[in-house]
């Protein structure tokens, strides 16, 4: 899972570093994106990856290294914090409650959007191993 998680935090600074500059509104765009990006492939992933009733060893070690490692790695939930700490700091109270309750409901919606997206190619996979 350290492999994993080394992954998606350099995937996560990659998006970070290669964002175009501040947001003029202060909303901490990269963040918020990459974890929605994040959120939905890990919808993805578990929709996937429980189609399989009875899965190899292998599958079963990919679901941490994926989901906890290289996704728990890539999302960014502690860096959000900071950045809602660093709105109530600068008098955006108003922002910085906006962009926690919608940080959460947006992610929670991303994975419900990820696991609903791979509903098809989840249904195909345990078609195929039974």
């Amino acid at each position: 899972m350290a492999v994993g998680g080394a992954a998606g935090a350099a995937a996560r600074y990659g998006i970070a570093a290669s964002w175009p500059g501040p947001a003029e509104d202060g909303l901490p765009w990269p963040t918020l994106v990459t974890n929605f990006v994040g959120c939905a492939l890990i919808g993805v992933l578990m929709r996937v990856v429980t189609a399989v009733p009875h899965p190899h060893r292998l599958l079963r070690l990919l679901r941490p290294f994926l989901g906890a490692g290289v996704l728990g790695g890539f999302t960014t939930f502690s860096v959000q914090t900071l950045e809602v700490a660093d709105l109530l700091a600068a008098g955006r109270p108003w922002l910085a409650a906006g962009y926690a309750l919608g940080t959460l409901a947006g992610a929670l919606v991303a994975v419900w959007l990820g696991g609903a997206a791979a509903r098809p190619l989840a249904d195909r996979i345990a078609r195929r191993v039974r």
